[in-house]
């Protein structure tokens, strides 16, 4: 129980630095919304090598912490409803056996922009927001790619570190 424990504390402390770095990153194309996911990286990494609830937590507690340290309300309501809504995606996902962590990634990656979506345009209550869907939807699956193909060569070399 202290090593999981261990480990849930150093992911949290993973997830929170990628949010950082990520918040350096000058990354603009001219539609607001658009990320790399690099925390994405960690929960991908925690679904398949530690399990779905740790996995939950530390995403959520990382979106919490890095939206009051880094961010503000707006972005912990975006980021909450982009990251559960993704969550959920790749969980299902992942229980049907039928998919491979990229592709889980790549859902991921999607999913989490059409939350963001969703909420941003009943923030707003203007619909005319899912204008920006076929970008967000394209970078969702850039990055998702990205983040997966990370997130496979991670799992493999943390393998024997998490099924410990």
């Amino acid at each position: 129980m202290k090593r999981k424990t261990a480990y849930l504390g150093m992911f949290l402390a993973l997830a929170l630095i990628c949010s950082y770095v990520e918040s350096l990153i000058p990354f603009y194309f001219g539609i607001p919304g658009i990320k790399l996911g690099l925390t994405n990286i960690v929960v991908v990494v925690m679904l398949y090598g530690i399990g779905a609830k740790e996995a939950f937590c530390i995403s959520v507690l990382r979106i919490l912490l890095a939206g009051f340290l880094f961010g503000n309300p707006f972005s912990i309501i975006y980021s909450l409803s982009g990251g559960i809504l993704s969550f959920l995606v790749m969980l299902a996902l992942k229980h049907t056996k039928k998919f491979q962590i990229v592709t889980v990634s790549v859902a991921g990656g999607i999913f989490h922009n059409i939350g963001q979506l969703c909420t941003a345009s009943a923030v707003v209550e203007n619909y005319n927001l899912f204008y920006y869907a076929p970008m967000l939807l394209i970078a969702g699956f850039i990055t998702g790619f990205l983040i997966g193909v990370l997130a496979v060569e991670m799992t493999e070399r943390l393998s024997g570190l998490l099924h410990r």
